[in-house]
């Protein structure tokens, strides 16, 4: 392998600053939104008190889910934002709407404090963290498309998904720290709050690597910035682009919820494992995740996109159920760690190619916004709906596999994107796009 020159390493340097800068803010939305569904059960009893442990979880879990209906509400009046004003400042107000909602959840009361004015101001800050998650991943990943070097979209792209992984690295490590040093009556009742007061104190931090960022030469080289009704028009009339680009992020956002955020809850739960060891599953597929991201975003700028799309669709159409019926049948921390990491690796070669993927089939001139609306869907439909609805299955099919048949419709739901969006050696934005 050459060598890269003297004049080529500032350059190397430079690029790289400017992915840690752009996607310092999903670390910010992926570490407080991991430690909402992993203290889920502390959430709920400090905010959703209720009859039972289940129908206190899923009060928890379904206002979670509400935040994320935001994203897309988001994903197109911030995103019209971005495609209008550029990628950079977009970027700064994202963050700031997200550090806002953070902030509100960390410190607000308890139930037994405030009475129902807990649940609603929780409430409001999970629909302010989902309002600017809606084009968060959108705008960064927009980003990265338009600062790769040519041939390697698809690498840079996967860098989003890489640094939700450090995030949830970060927050496993520290609730791992918390089981060990508290005992779990106190991190019940107040030491969840810890980790979240942790992430109020990084907010500073990134909001300075934020600023610091350059505008994408792309943008720039536009001749023509649409204005917001013309975004919101442009949106509308390509509107199966939209659709085929949300059901080809499901499995990426399912399968991202399911290892990531339903993984401990599953783990303790109904696996009955132990809460370091749920963790340190936790804490292991986050690694994993990292390594497998770049990985398929730099095999699909090989081999194409469509391949690697529908390869990992089908491996996980076909092994879902038949893996979590193996654990579940005689559950230990090995099993349960083997079929994260076969969950993992579907995650992190789908999502690195899927990003790539994303970018090239919407149209240019509205990128962010079709983009940002095509994962928010995918994610505030399915994704963060994946804990609820793993929950519901097995409370009411009383079988513990059951969260499988959510993961093999997300597959389902990706084969057939696959193929349409790359139907006859093209794809449907060289086909179907409807222009400014």
């Amino acid at each position: 392998m050459a060598q890269a020159s003297g004049s080529e390493i500032p350059q190397i340097k430079s690029r790289i600053g400017a992915i840690l800068r752009a996607t310092s803010g999903n670390f910010l939305e992926q570490f407080d939104f991991f430690l909402f569904r992993f203290y889920a059960s502390a959430i709920a009893k400090a905010f959703f008190p209720a009859q039972n442990e289940t129908a206190a979880l899923l009060n928890a879990f379904g206002v979670f889910w509400l935040g994320a209906l935001m994203r897309p509400v988001g994903a197109i009046v911030l995103g019209a934002y971005i495609d209008r004003i550029g990628r950079r400042r977009g970027l700064i107000v994202t963050l700031a709407i997200m550090a806002i909602g953070t902030v509100v959840i960390a410190f607000c009361p308890g139930y037994e404090t405030i009475g129902i004015a807990a649940p609603i101001i929780v409430l409001l800050g999970r629909l302010l963290q989902g309002f600017s998650a809606g084009v968060e991943l959108g705008g960064v990943s927009v980003y990265l498309a338009e600062i790769a070097t040519p041939g390697n979209r698809g690498f840079y792209t996967s860098f989003q998904s890489s640094s939700q992984q450090v995030a949830i690295f970060v927050a496993a490590i520290l609730g791992y720290v918390l089981s060990e040093v508290m005992p779990a009556e106190t991190v019940a009742a107040w030491g969840w709050r810890i980790p979240f007061f942790i992430g109020c104190l990084i907010i500073p931090f990134i909001f300075v690597l934020r600023r610091t960022l350059e505008e994408t030469p792309a943008f720039l080289a536009m001749k023509k910035h649409p204005s917001a009704s013309e975004v919101f028009a442009s949106a509308l009339a390509n509107w199966r682009i939209v659709v085929l680009g949300m059901m080809m992020a499901v499995l990426t956002t399912t399968t991202f919820y399911f290892v990531t955020v339903y993984t401990p809850t599953f783990g303790k739960t109904v696996l009955k494992l132990s809460t370091p060891d749920a963790l340190l599953v936790t804490l292991l597929v986050a690694v994993a995740n990292f390594i497998w991201n770049p990985v398929g975003g730099a095999l699909s700028d090989r081999i194409g996109r469509k391949p690697v799309l529908l390869a990992i669709a089908c491996l996980s159409l076909v092994t879902a159920y038949p893996a979590l019926h193996w654990l579940i049948a005689a559950p230990t921390f090995g099993k349960m760690l083997a079929v994260e990491m076969m969950f993992s690796f579907y995650f992190g070669v789908y999502s690195g190619t899927m990003l790539g993927a994303l970018v090239e089939v919407v149209p240019a001139h509205v990128r962010t916004t079709c983009f940002s609306l095509a994962f928010a869907l995918a994610a505030g439909l399915f994704g963060t709906f994946t804990p609820f609805a793993s929950t519901w299955l097995i409370d009411h099919t009383g079988d513990k596999a059951s969260p499988a048949y959510w993961l093999m419709c997300a597959a389902t739901l990706g084969i057939i994107a696959a193929l349409a969006i790359y139907r006859g050696g093209e794809t449907i934005a060289t086909r179907d796009a409807v222009p400014a």
